[in-house]
């Protein structure tokens, strides 16, 4: 068995000078707040909070707002800040790019493609560069209010046609790259795009990818694009339609650099940013400027830590609500933004340590399940890079295993510098759970609730187990400015998918804990838990105990149908390229998930397979591989970056 310490024990524990040099304490400083628990709390008084921050992080409101909001109608419909007017694109571009401005000339993003190619473009050329968008959305009959989509390779474009979105009142509605022509055209219909914005194709491990007959088909079956807008990644010979068709240097570079920004309500939509469901239609959840603003800002600040000289680079892509938020949270402050193009394998294992190192990054944000696959590849990969100007990593999107939380720590952050893990999602373009970079932290923890986050654990009755070590329901019993307004499709599949499990009260639907000395943990999706004659485990614990085995290089559990136990536990298997598979391996496996969490947890059946269907940032898709074992349909597959996965999955031996 491994000796990584357990989810128990404190792991690291930042020393006085480290303490007092981060932005929250100068916080707790100014308003005499002893410590994080009496901060958050504190930050529980909704209208203090929030009002007081707009000040405290110099966020710019065109109109003063009558009141931090009003909540006459119940939490669920909640508007935030009301009378006042503001747009992100001020903030985040705007004022940093005025003549006096010290940030003018300040990076504002470092590009990197695939190939290695690097641009830097500063907030005065993006803010010529969204003026240039704004005025094409406004040539092409865009209003206030009116949907664009954002079909783009990542490219150092995205952030203009961003803020250009933004500048121009539009609601921006980015989609993510490696979408097929199902889930583009589903969210192009739905949201009604009549601009699109896309590119020729990208790089992607060696290979370039055609993404402009994906976008033709999309359009084909949805419908409402009238206009095409083609940035030139690649300068390939791509299908055109010159009725719809402009490219970028036609339609954006020839337009004025001058744009006056459009001042817009507080509670005007910015974006719509699409979360996948388990089945049915995609839910577009509907994001507001000052929302969005807000939450961003306050995380980055305070979460993140920032600092006049920091350098972010958050694995992800514009289509997923990682992408937005670390561009809107940075830019606030004038910060860097690092961005890549393609696979963090190639040309080899190393390509992330070898841009932290290159290009002197401070913040690095991963998935935990990309950290277990480049785990997997060995330390070697990372002897040769310097990682020193590393001062916070963080993680986000499902819950860790202790071994992978604590190579992290050791190999990437050399034993000395905290892993921000945090949890939120799509709905609220935040995090309801993210530790503070002054706390001590356990291996996995989020830390503690996000501040002006109303946080709880819950029971079934919706009672706060929260203070009894309790597994339960994770809840908000208040909103937050940056809480979708509602669904686009509307009102009645909002309140059916957040508020009607329990009264008054936001069911994230995650499984979680707070532990005996103030810990708090997440266990997996609600829906995921896998209920065992009465007991209940997130199989993210499963897939845990199963890597813990030297053979074992990638796993996942799901929920089967018993006679006897109700659920019975079944796990998929990627063995190691040099273990041989065997029903004695088979035995050892199971064996050892019974001895870590039970006898009663012990896999009914352990299956090997060569490959698992995941998403582009990593995250193995489990609902998908249960789908396949139960036979049943498999609803939304837009979120799988590897489809052809779920045929191996089907053949699992």
């Amino acid at each position: 068995m491994s000796d990584t310490p357990t989810m128990d024990e404190i792991v690291y524990e930042p020393d006085r000078e480290t303490i007092e040099s981060t932005n929250v304490y100068e916080f707790m400083e100014r308003y005499d707040i002893e410590d994080y628990d009496a901060l958050i709390e504190r930050s529980q008084n909704v209208e203090w909070f929030w009002d007081e921050l707009v000040e405290y992080l110099g966020i710019d409101f065109y109109e003063e707002y009558d009141r931090v909001r009003d909540d006459t109608e119940g939490p669920q419909f909640t508007d935030w800040y009301p009378g006042g007017t503001i747009n992100i694109a001020h903030n985040t571009v705007d004022r940093h790019a005025a003549p006096d401005s010290p940030t003018r000339n300040s990076v504002a993003t470092i590009w990197e493609g695939e190939d290695g190619t690097v641009r830097e473009v500063t907030y005065h050329e993006l803010h010529r560069e969204a003026n240039q968008v704004a005025n094409a959305l406004v040539d092409r009959g865009i209003e206030t209010g009116d949907t664009v989509g954002l079909y783009m390779p990542m490219v150092p474009e995205v952030v203009s046609i961003l803020y250009g979105c933004f500048k121009a009142g539009a609601i921006a509605v980015p989609i993510f790259s490696g979408f097929g022509v199902d889930a583009t055209a589903t969210r192009i219909e739905d949201a009604e795009c009549s601009v699109l914005f896309t590119g020729d194709g990208f790089r992607r491990r060696g290979s370039n990818v055609i993404l402009k007959d994906a976008a033709d088909e999309a359009i084909e079956t949805a419908g409402h694009v009238e206009h095409t807008i083609v940035y030139d990644r690649l300068g390939a010979d791509v299908p055109w339609d010159d009725n719809r068709d402009e490219w970028w240097a036609e339609a954006v570079s020839s337009c004025s650099d001058s744009f006056d920004t459009r001042e817009l309500d507080a509670s005007d939509e910015s974006m719509l940013l699409y979360s996948s469901g388990t089945t049915g239609m995609p839910k577009g959840i509907v994001h507001t400027h000052a929302g969005i603003q807000m939450q961003c800002a306050k995380e980055i600040y305070f979460g993140f830590d920032h600092k006049p000289g920091d350098r972010f680079f958050w694995v992800s892509d514009i289509g997923w609500m990682m992408g937005p938020w670390t561009l809107i949270g940075n830019h606030t402050f004038g910060g860097t933004v690092f961005i890549y193009e393609g696979a963090p394998d190639y040309p080899e294992p190393d390509r992330f340590w070898e841009m932290i190192d290159r290009h002197k990054l401070s913040v690095f944000g991963i998935s935990p399940t990309a950290i277990r696959a480049l785990r997997k590849q060995g330390n070697g990969w990372l002897s040769d890079h310097d990682l020193s100007s590393l001062r916070l990593l963080g993680s986000t999107g499902e819950p860790w295993d202790p071994e992978s939380w604590q190579w992290f720590f050791e190999n990437v952050g050399d034993g000395e510098i905290p892993i921000i893990n945090i949890s939120g999602g799509t709905e609220i373009c935040g995090c309801f759970l993210m530790p503070l970079p002054g706390m001590a932290l356990k291996p996995c923890t989020l830390g503690k609730p996000g501040l002006g986050m109303g946080v709880d654990v819950v029971n079934n009755a919706g009672e706060s187990v929260a203070d009894d070590n309790e597994r339960g329901f994770l809840v908000a019993r208040d909103s937050c400015p940056s809480m979708t307004k509602s669904l686009w499709s509307g009102d009645e599949r909002y309140l059916e998918e957040y508020w009607s499990t329990f009264e008054d009260m936001w069911d994230h639907g995650d499984w979680a804990q707070k532990d005996e000395d103030g810990f708090w943990f997440l266990h997996g999706r609600a829906d995921d838990a896998l209920n065992v004659a009465g007991r209940k485990v997130g199989p993210a614990e499963v897939e845990g105990a199963l890597m813990d085995s030297d053979s074992v290089n990638q796993a996942a559990a799901i929920g089967a149908e018993d006679a006897t136990t109700g659920t019975a536990v079944v796990a998929y298997v990627i063995t190691e390229n040099d273990v041989e598979e065997s029903d004695d391996l088979r035995a050892q496996l199971r064996e050892r998930v019974g001895e870590t969490l039970g006898k009663p947890f012990r896999p009914r059946e352990v299956l090997f397979v060569d490959e698992f269907p995941k998403t582009q940032s990593g995250k193995i898709i489990r609902r998908a591989i249960e789908s396949v074992y139960n036979d049943e349909e498999l609803g939304d597959l837009s979120s799988i970056e590897n489809p052809d996965a779920l045929e191996r999955i089907d053949d699992a031996r």
